[in-house]
């Protein structure tokens, strides 16, 4: 599983040719685009197509929150949730959990220590993404600068139905494979596709790795 976040990389009609680049070198990859893009993307391509984050509102209030049933109904399959770039609290995440559960929307939340990855994994979600904020967008990756951490954080998840996903620093694709070989079973990726000048040839050489 590769999880591509393309930030606030890309935008307009660059996320729809990028979303279609990857769709044609992996099909099991996920791309988190701006909320504002969703529909846009959605009605394009069958690739899953998540939202970068998403907000737990009582109905019909909240005022500039995405709540789940709107992405619902933007056509997205999930959404990212508590990235380190847009943290939330363990009481909301529990919310939008149940919530997304009860709407069949699968929720990917991330997690920036094994502490916290231990919370989460209470929760149930369909995915937990480990990532050291420290080494996001450093060129570092979690895999050779956080391995025992990684391989902690893998074996936490081992007797559960939830997918564990390691990102931070991800950069090349020797990354991604110790990141699989360490047991995760995909990776959370952004700069190294979505503001990458030739993002195919890193496209082309993680393809058969999922």
């Amino acid at each position: 599983m590769l999880v591509v976040n393309f930030k606030n990389y890309k935008h307009g009609k660059d996320v729809l040719e990028l979303v279609r680049q990857i769709d044609i070198y992996c099909n099991k990859a996920v791309a988190a685009v701006p909320f504002i893009e969703l529909k846009e993307v959605t009605a394009n391509t069958n690739m899953p197509i998540y939202a970068q984050n998403i907000g737990f509102t009582d109905s019909g209030r909240g005022t500039g929150f995405v709540s789940p049933e709107s992405i619902v109904y933007s056509g997205a399959a999930g959404s990212l949730l508590n990235h380190s770039e847009n943290k939330t609290s363990m009481q909301n995440i529990k919310k939008i959990v149940e919530r997304c559960r009860e709407i069949g929307l699968k929720l990917i939340v991330c997690a920036g220590t094994l502490k916290e990855a231990e919370k989460i994994k209470r929760l149930n979600p369909y995915a937990i993404a480990f990532e050291d904020p420290k080494l996001i967008a450093s060129g570092k990756s979690i895999t050779s600068n956080k391995t025992a951490s990684v391989k902690k954080f893998v074996e936490m998840l081992k007797d559960t139905k939830i997918i564990p996903l390691c990102g931070a620093g991800i950069s090349t694709p020797d990354d991604v494979a110790e990141a699989l070989s360490l047991g995760c079973k995909g990776v959370l990726v952004a700069s190294a596709i979505a503001n990458a000048q030739n993002p195919e040839k890193f496209l082309k050489e993680v393809a058969g790795m999922f």
